[in-house]
């Protein structure tokens, strides 16, 4: 798939989100990774599109992206089609640091739980938003989602920047335009179709991780 840098490409659709997560599993619900990395470019969009605020994650998210697509698209990409047949083939083949970090330091597990995390924090928050009234302030949405999530994984420098970045988010209204669906009802709709298969990509993910003790993989 062809990444053109105009804006059209630019700009976020929640409707784009919303289908590539909808191809995300397959009938035995493993995960394609291909579609895991469409879903993810998308979000970012969605970050990228409320200003630099959440840069710092968002960049990072690009990177862990790019790692992916790499393994994709190199001699074993064959062993990457669904993360479930990732995880198998760089357990087996032992290219995984699994105590502390050492010669393989952009596995596909190590870098796809990086994303896991982020998803986890996005999901959450794209909730709070769906079931907010119009006068719930979304720093606060935002925030608790975080401590809820991400928090636990950053250091202490890192949640203090987002605790400071938070604080001057855009309004509910500003988010439900950015998700360039139509009125708040319509936005409300979508979230309520698109959150449930986010959340079920995320819980097998979860599932697969914790099976095979990688939750916390330096």
């Amino acid at each position: 798939m062809a990444d053109s840098e105009g804006s059209v490409e630019q700009k976020f659709s929640l409707q784009e989100v919303l289908d590539t997560f909808k191809l995300c599993l397959s009938e035995n619900k493993e995960v394609y990774l291909q579609h895991y990395v469409s879903g993810w470019r998308g979000l970012v969009k969605f970050l990228n599109s409320l200003g630099s605020i959440f840069g710092f994650i968002s960049k990072d998210a690009v990177n862990k992206i790019q790692i992916l697509v790499n393994h994709l698209n190199g001699e074993n990409g064959s062993q990457y089609v669904t993360m479930q047949s990732m995880v198998k083939y760089e357990l087996e083949n032992e290219l995984v640091d699994l105590s502390k970090r050492g010669g393989h330091p952009e596995s596909g597990c190590r870098t796809l739980l990086r994303l896991h995390r982020a998803l986890r924090w996005l999901e959450l928050f794209l909730e709070r938003l769906r079931t907010s009234t119009e006068d719930s302030k979304t720093s606060v949405m935002c925030a608790d989602a975080y401590n809820e999530s991400l928090a636990q994984h950053h250091p202490w420098m890192v949640r203090k920047a987002a605790g400071v970045a938070f604080c001057v988010l855009p309004g509910r209204p500003a988010f439900f335009e950015v998700m360039n669906v139509g009125p708040p009802e319509q936005v409300v709709a979508m979230l309520g179709e698109a959150l449930p298969l986010i959340s079920e990509v995320y819980q097998i993910t979860e599932e697969l991780y914790s099976q095979h003790n990688l939750l916390d993989l330096p």
